[in-house]
């Protein structure tokens, strides 16, 4: 008589999916820096002290023919909260390099992590952050007098445009730290970036009042892009094609540095 012997299917860990993934490396990065409350502590402060320097310094702008704007703060806050989450995006690099160093970059990357979750996922904390940021700059600016006529709506394009910016530097940061590997290397290069930046842009002053080459290359950089969304959307009158143009071009910019980002892991992890 024979016997019948019943086999079990064998059952694999199935891997966890992307969002999974990439929300396990978020948490990861944001108990980080709950551990380093003086990271968060500092991001906060700075636009602050911004505030209240360049709205002091150049308060008498306001009063130049062809400023064009109510006052000079109301101006200034749209400025301030796009170069708060530029400077904020540029060091986001510093972070991998840490990794890099103590070898959790390696043991990260021999996990079935998604390579581009290990980005992505870094990339959503400094966000995040950055968010935290916008509403504190927004919120110090209401209280030293500036106007956001656009409402509620207004604050939450300029906040949306924030973000793209961010995303844009924190990638970029990012594929610096990892293709570079040295701190001195992505600070020197993140500063070499963010300081013309900031100065060739309508951050600080309108396009009327600059130099006629500095009114050119601010054209084509990414801080007056989001700057001049901001400015439109919490303005009484909204102009939707700056913000459809400005916003297409930062999220085609987010969208190819994002890539080069990921890339840039993988390379790092064929150095291996």
């Amino acid at each position: 008589m024979s016997t019948l012997t019943v086999t079990r299917p064998v059952t694999t860990p199935t891997r966890a999916s992307w969002l999974t993934q990439t929300a396990e490396v978020t948490r990861r990065w944001t108990v980080d820096a709950i551990r380093q409350p003086w990271g968060l502590g500092v991001a906060i402060i700075q636009p602050v002290i911004w505030l209240v320097l360049f709205g002091n310094v150049f308060s008498s702008v306001a009063t130049v023919p062809g400023f064009g704007a109510v006052d000079y703060m109301t101006f200034l806050v749209p400025g301030i909260l796009m170069m708060t989450v530029l400077y904020s995006g540029a060091w986001a690099g510093t972070g991998f390099i840490d990794d890099i160093r103590s070898g959790v970059m390696d043991r990260m990357l021999t996990s079935p992590v998604s390579r581009s979750s290990l980005v992505a996922g870094q990339l959503v904390q400094q966000l995040l952050v950055c968010v935290v940021q916008g509403l504190c700059v927004l919120g110090i600016g209401a209280l030293a007098g500036a106007q956001y006529s656009g409402g509620v709506g207004g604050m939450a394009l300029a906040i949306g445009a924030s973000l793209l910016l961010a995303a844009a530097f924190c990638s970029l940061s990012a594929a610096v730290a990892l293709l570079a590997r040295d701190q001195t290397a992505l600070i020197g290069i993140s500063t070499i970036i963010v300081l013309p930046a900031t100065f060739i842009s309508t951050a600080l002053m309108p396009a009327a009042l600059l130099p006629d080459w500095v009114q050119t290359a601010a054209r084509y950089n990414p801080l007056t892009w989001a700057t001049e969304i901001a400015r439109t959307a919490m303005s009484p009158s909204v102009d939707w094609s700056v913000v459809a143009t400005r916003g297409a071009l930062l999220a085609a910019l987010a969208a190819l540095v994002a890539w080069w980002s990921v890339a840039a892991m993988r390379t790092y992890q064929r150095s291996l």
